[in-house]
């Protein structure tokens, strides 16, 4: 996929609302990423990551070396809320945090691999916890693998292409 340039300050508080100084970036934006519109090039759709997590450190962490890397990021903060985006925004690849309230990782993976629409869609758990059980766990519910928090750009970004290895936009892998 051919990319132009970071954009970093596109979404730039200029006018000091929310309280930050002008030229801060305003939290919970990822700066925009526009694909190369060279002349006779179609532009490629950006690959869908979708990151569930109740910690808005790793959800911003992942969504700045996500967005850095030019896929499209999608957040949520449980399971249901997730859930919800699964369905409304189709994604490519979902991290999920296994330890999470109301509905956990294991459950919300579960939820999705036995949707007969969404069961091909990867994932991969997120914990803090990295023990055969929790991986095993994960196996078994469906995770395509297991990322331990806290993850490096590196790591996180491995783990992506361990799953979406040169693979076109909206096809998700088979189960």
């Amino acid at each position: 996929m051919r990319v132009a340039h970071l954009e970093e300050n596109q979404r730039v508080n200029t006018a000091g609302a929310q309280g930050l100084a002008p030229g801060v970036p305003v939290p919970g934006t990822a700066p925009d990423i526009k694909p190369d519109l060279t002349p006779g090039i179609a532009p490629q759709p950006r690959r869908k990551v979708l990151v569930i997590d109740d910690s808005s450190t790793i959800r911003r962490t992942a969504e700045i070396f996500l967005a850095q890397a030019g896929y499209q990021v999608m957040l949520a903060e449980d399971g249901f809320e997730a859930l919800a985006k699964v369905g409304e925004l189709h994604p490519d690849l979902v991290f999920c945090d296994i330890l999470m309230p109301r509905l956990d990782g294991y459950q919300t993976c579960s939820l999705i691999k036995k949707s007969p629409r969404f069961h091909a869609i990867p994932v991969i758990m997120l914990s803090s916890r990295d023990g055969v059980f929790d991986r095993s766990r994960g196996r078994l519910v469906g995770a395509h693998d297991h990322l331990a928090k806290p993850f490096t750009r590196d790591a996180l970004l491995q783990a992506v292409q361990a799953c979406l290895p040169c693979q076109p936009a909206g096809e998700a892998l088979p189960a």
